[in-house]
């Protein structure tokens, strides 16, 4: 089903003529777990986004589905085990999209450490046990330092204890994005980007019944109508919220600001994902990612009041991952000279959040003398001389440093509120929580079109509802795509380039390949990146070279090196499909390289 350009107009004739039970706004990955749910069971549903896709926050991610093993330096076990049992549920709806990469954590003799040599196997053996880890392969296990040191010669010895190694998953943030909007898509619903919402409407009863917006691609203002709207905006809930006269409005969100860096492998070579307390006694951890032949290195996460659509890296971010990344890694000297690129993203908290907790912020600790019951406790557990019950128990009753005891604040929690005039918003939450915070969602609504407009809709169990290009077995990944690769290889692909395209669209795969013999490489590109850009125009709403370079794949983030070669010819072969004028080709050409100069920081050197 094509899901392009020429589908966008048809999406948006419809929307303005037609009374949706559901409308979306906001088109990052909370809003794209409602549209898939919504669609399957057969809503007349839409979602509106005022970028791309995952343009925001969706694609600014640490790009791990990560499982929180952070949380036990406080035992929220809640949390770790929600969070480690809804990460397996995505890896089986998304199979070709977030993989297991085993995370290394050093561990060194720090004031203010998150953990030691004890405490970290105590923990990773509970994080296992949450995830019901049981593959050898990826069960946990600790190092000594001189084995650290042997697996990562660069960094620090100094202070160095030893290391554990658990098990993690490296995610393509935009993919998942924009795999749930193809399917939502694919199921009915219409996924239209570039449109902005601009004022919440209401019935003669004041009940909210649609909103206006503008299509920003063309400029023309149309009223969507709609059962029910919500809002999934992330940081700019608020925002959305304001545009309802019918609201006095609280603030409700308190956004902050993660930035990565990007360096060539050859600057910083680590071999395996790591994560190591910041050093700095702020209660922070940062991760160093190998990805594509470089390592990216993050994050900060610092309270944010500036500018939403655009968020920077500034010189004090830099200034702090540099200072901290050259502390573990003395010999790199990694300058800002040496990054090649970066992201800056906003994270929707809340502001009854009494702290930030994204990366290890310092949200309080448990007292020593709780900690050591705990450790006591879990030891009592392995060695089968408590249950868990009696586990349980010590866990619920743990004292805390903080003066105010509250879950919030050591937990990333999501909120959904409906407003007296109906308009329903969620907010919040982990990118890992996306499928679980929609399900939530959903029941209210479908709860809600029944009671009040007599609609009824059957029950869907979004655990098992695959996005598009996830029609894998999750046991046998490797070997599906494997199988996929041979025939870009069999159609005359490089191994490496057909490997590429099998990692990148999943199931999709095929109907890329399918196009070789049908077009030709264009100019300046080869065919593989020819029939991949093909795919993404028709089916992937792709609309402008940024769109392809840094979303649908993430060229312009992790091969700095050939992206002046493949950039004409991208521009040139768009231009040609959508027969761009010369000034609107220029300004395609200007943006995107404005979005490179920038991610290489370009205002900064």
């Amino acid at each position: 089903m094509s899901f392009s350009l020429i589908s966008r107009k048809q999406d948006i004739e419809r929307l303005k003529n037609e009374t949706l039970d559901l409308l979306t706004i906001g088109g990052g990955i909370t809003g794209a777990g409602v549209a898939i749910q919504a669609s399957a069971m057969g809503m007349n549903n839409a979602l509106i986004e005022m970028q791309d896709f995952a343009e925001g926050t969706s694609s600014r991610s640490t790009k791990l589905v990560h499982g929180g093993i952070r949380y036990l330096k406080n035992f929220d076990v809640e949390v770790v085990s929600d969070t480690v049992k809804e990460r397996a549920v995505v890896q089986r709806i998304a199979p070709h999209i977030p993989r297991p990469d085993p995370m290394l954590l050093p561990i060194y003799d720090e004031p203010g450490s998150t953990f030691n040599m004890f405490s970290v196997k105590v923990a990773m053996n509970l994080y296992d046990q949450l995830a019901g880890v049981t593959d050898p392969k990826y069960t946990n296990y600790t190092l000594s330092k001189e084995e650290v040191l042997q697996r990562e010669p660069q960094l620090n010895p100094d202070k160095l204890l030893g290391g554990g190694v658990y098990l993690d998953y490296r995610n393509n943030d935009a993919r998942l994005v924009i795999e749930n909007i193809k399917k939502a898509h694919e199921n009915g619903g219409l996924m239209v980007s570039h449109v902005k919402a601009q004022h919440i409407l209401h019935d003669e009863n004041g009940k909210v019944n649609g909103v206006n917006v503008k299509d920003l691609l063309t400029g023309e203002e149309f009223d969507i109508h709609a059962r029910l709207v919500i809002n999934t905006t992330g940081p700019w809930s608020d925002f959305i919220r304001e545009m309802d006269d019918h609201l006095e409005v609280t603030p409700q969100m308190r956004p902050t600001k993660g930035v990565h860096l990007v360096v060539d492998r050859s600057r910083l070579n680590v071999p395996q994902p790591t994560y190591f307390d910041s050093g700095k006694q702020d209660g922070r951890m940062i991760f160093a990612i190998p990805r594509e032949g470089k390592t990216y290195f993050g994050t900060t996460d610092t309270d944010y009041k500036g500018d939403f659509l655009h968020p920077r890296v500034e010189q004090e971010d830099v200034d702090y991952l540099l200072s901290i990344i050259n502390k573990r890694y003395p010999e790199a000297k990694i300058t800002i000279d040496d990054i090649e690129a970066s992201w800056a993203g906003l994270r929707p908290l809340i502001s009854s959040n009494s702290s930030s907790d994204y990366n290890g912020g310092n949200s309080g600790k448990i007292t020593s003398d709780s900690f050591d019951e705990v450790i006591d406790i879990v030891n009592k557990y392995e060695n089968k001389e408590a249950d868990r019950v009696d586990v349980e128990d010590v866990l619920n009753n743990l004292e805390s440093t903080l003066s105010e005891k509250n879950p919030s604040a050591v937990s990333r929690g999501s909120a959904l509120d409906v407003a007296n005039d109906g308009l329903i918003t969620l907010a919040g939450g982990k990118l890992t929580d996306y499928r679980k915070m929609a399900a939530g969602a959903i029941a209210l609504i479908t709860k809600v079109l029944k009671e009040d407009f007599n609609e009824t809709f059957n029950k869907i169990d979004s655990k098992h509802l695959q996005v598009s290009g996830g029609d894998i077995d999750p046991n046998n990944v490797d070997a599906t795509l494997s199988f996929f690769a041979k025939q870009g290889i069999e159609s005359g692909l490089s191994k490496a380039e057909a490997e590429q395209i099998a990692n990148l669209f999943g199931s999709n795969a095929p109907r890329v390949f399918s196009q070789i013999g049908k077009i030709e490489a264009a100019p300046g590109l080869t065919l593989a990146e020819t029939i991949s850009l093909h795919y993404s125009m028709n089916e992937e709403m792709t609309l402008t070279p940024v769109d392809y370079l840094l979303r649908r794949t993430n060229h312009l983030l992790f091969h700095h090196d050939t992206i002046d070669d493949v950039k004409k010819g991208v521009i040139n072969e768009m231009s040609r499909y959508f027969e761009w004028s010369d000034e609107e080709r220029e300004a395609q050409a200007k943006k995107l390289q404005e979005t490179i100069d920038e991610a290489s920081l370009t205002y900064l050197k």
